[in-house]
């Protein structure tokens, strides 16, 4: 079934997209990031723009680094909020080099999935199920899952990132993840040796990155096989996946081929694009999501 997606975070807004940037409110505090989507004209004055809290300059030596204006007022740190049933996650958001704050909202449409289908499990009588999150970032999906009452095995490559994850963890009154600081692959491969199984799988890699002894990602090469190793750690029945691709013209068509080939075709599935809109009802995708459940 494909179904576009987009959740409501009372502590995110998209309040303008167009020319090339989006305008986004974090809390109480408005960012403005390059958005190569967003190829329309913005509708907010300059005035909204110019405005902002903080605005990211690219450097005009690199497509991904670039350096913030920030006002005065701006704190290098700051946290949100999402609430959804009894899952209550507070993340610390902070201006990175690359342009990330800490958070990609649009994914709470999978935290909520998430939360759900454990409790699912839950009810079926599996009482602790067993969920790896790879390339897994500042951990919402992680928390989410820990918060439904899973064992979550979190797995980054880079040691700072991990270091956030768990400080959202602990804002969130939780406890008990399994971290994991390693190269995505190397681990899968190893838990397939081992004979490891999962009752989850949530799948979120960039389109280039590098592990943490320097291992090389390009997506396009490398999706397969990390999808064949995460077919054979997923249990067979009351299991459930979730996978993204942020990389632009990758559609959901291609994820859930690539899934269908590594893992059967499953009881039920959903995919599409993560979107949200504007003050102006400017509709951008922020990423296309796949996930099943069988």
């Amino acid at each position: 079934m494909i179904k576009q997606l987009t959740p409501n975070i009372p502590d995110y807004e998209l309040l303008d997209t167009g020319d090339g940037e989006k305008l986004e409110r974090f809390g109480k505090y408005v960012v403005r990031r390059p958005e190569p989507q967003a190829i329309w004209r913005k509708s907010l004055k300059d005035s909204a723009w110019q405005g902002a809290d903080a605005s990211f300059l690219r450097d005009s030596k690199s497509e991904e680094r670039g350096e913030w204006r920030m006002k005065p007022t701006m704190p290098s740190r700051w946290s949100v909020a999402f609430d959804y049933k009894a899952m209550h996650l507070r993340m610390r958001l902070a201006l990175t080099s690359f342009k990330h704050v800490g958070i990609f909202p649009e994914q709470a449409a999978n935290w909520m999935f998430i939360y759900d289908t454990i409790e699912e499990l839950k009810a079926k009588g599996i009482e602790r199920p067993k969920v790896l999150n790879l390339f897994a970032y500042t951990g919402g999906a992680t928390l989410a899952a820990r918060a439904a009452g899973a064992d979550v095995t979190h797995v980054d490559s880079v040691k700072q990132v991990v270091t956030w994850s768990r400080e959202n963890m602990e804002a969130s009154g939780l406890d008990g993840v399994r971290w994991i600081v390693e190269d995505a692959t190397k681990f899968v491969e190893r838990e397939v040796r081992r004979g490891n199984k999962y009752h989850a799988i949530i799948l979120d890699p960039p389109a280039y990155g590098r592990g943490a002894n320097g291992e090389k990602w390009v997506l396009e090469d490398d999706i397969c096989h990390m999808l064949e190793c995460c077919g054979q750690l997923l249990e067979k029945r009351d299991a459930f996946l979730v996978f993204n691709l942020y990389s632009m013209g990758l559609s959901a068509m291609l994820a859930r081929t690539a899934v269908h080939q590594a893992f059967g075709t499953p009881e039920s599935e959903q995919m599409g694009e993560l979107y949200f809109e504007d003050r102006s009802k400017k509709q951008i995708p922020f990423g296309t999501y796949y996930r099943f459940k069988r």
